[in-house]
């Protein structure tokens, strides 16, 4: 098995596990990009962000990790929006 071959599946394995764990975060990507991998979406949570990338980093051990999660606000809004 290639050094390529081996990146996909640890992708693969990856992206079963951020859709089948208790996280169950199917809104993050994951590509191969120059011999690391990119991580992009948008995560629930600054928790969820954190547990995607812990488990990035278990499943991807050894390879370049560049990531742009950014956490959904879902607050309540605090004042009118004012329209023009």
């Amino acid at each position: 098995m290639s050094g390529a071959d081996t990146a996909e599946y640890r992708i693969a394995h990856l992206r079963d596990r951020l859709a089948s764990e208790d996280i169950a975060e199917l809104g993050v990507r994951i590509e191969e990009r120059g011999g690391g991998v990119a991580l992009y979406g948008t995560v629930s949570s600054a928790a969820c962000r954190g547990e995607v990338l812990r488990i990035a980093r278990e499943e991807l051990a050894g390879l370049a990790l560049h990531e742009d999660l950014v956490v959904a606000c879902s607050d309540a809004p605090t004042h009118q929006e004012e329209l023009s």
